[in-house]
């Protein structure tokens, strides 16, 4: 075997064996709070308990001011209880602290279809589909949304 491809398995082992930072980074952090209250705040969201999942989040986001997923549970849980101008504060909290975070994107896209604003929802699908691998459900269910939303406007 040449030096050369030698050199080319050794890379391309390397690069199969190193965890990819852009993958952990497009999903959501990779270790969610430890608190009971962000399990919980997830059991009231499962629930359909906004104003116990917005209680527990609140309380678990207090601990945890870094964590996108916090954030982004806030925002879906202010959006479901009618509390848009909220929720909008927690989704852009979310991509603050992870501008990739595919389910604040999802959410906050869908929050825009429901005041209107086609164009921002549009902009949230776009950065889902430049940051998304082949499958990628937050996408998809973003771009029937904004499908849906186009079809009822007609």
């Amino acid at each position: 075997m040449s030096l050369k491809t030698v050199l080319s398995i050794t890379l391309i082992a390397t690069a199969l064996s190193v965890p990819s930072r852009h993958a952990s980074a497009v999903d959501t952090d990779p270790s969610p709070p430890a608190s009971g209250d962000y399990a919980e705040g997830r059991n009231a969201i499962e629930a359909k308990d906004w104003a116990q999942a917005i209680k527990l989040l609140t309380s678990a986001a207090q601990r945890d001011s870094r964590n996108a997923d916090v954030q982004n549970l806030l925002g879906y849980a202010y959006r479901n209880s009618g509390q848009l101008d909220i929720a909008f504060k927690h989704y852009e909290r979310a991509l603050q602290i992870n501008p990739r975070h595919r389910g604040a994107h999802e959410y906050v896209g869908e929050a825009y279809l429901m005041v209107g604003n086609l164009a921002k929802a549009e902009e949230h699908l776009a950065a889902l589909k430049a940051g998304c691998p082949r499958v990628c459900e937050e996408r998809d269910d973003l771009m029937r949304s904004i499908e849906r939303y186009r079809a009822r406007k007609k």
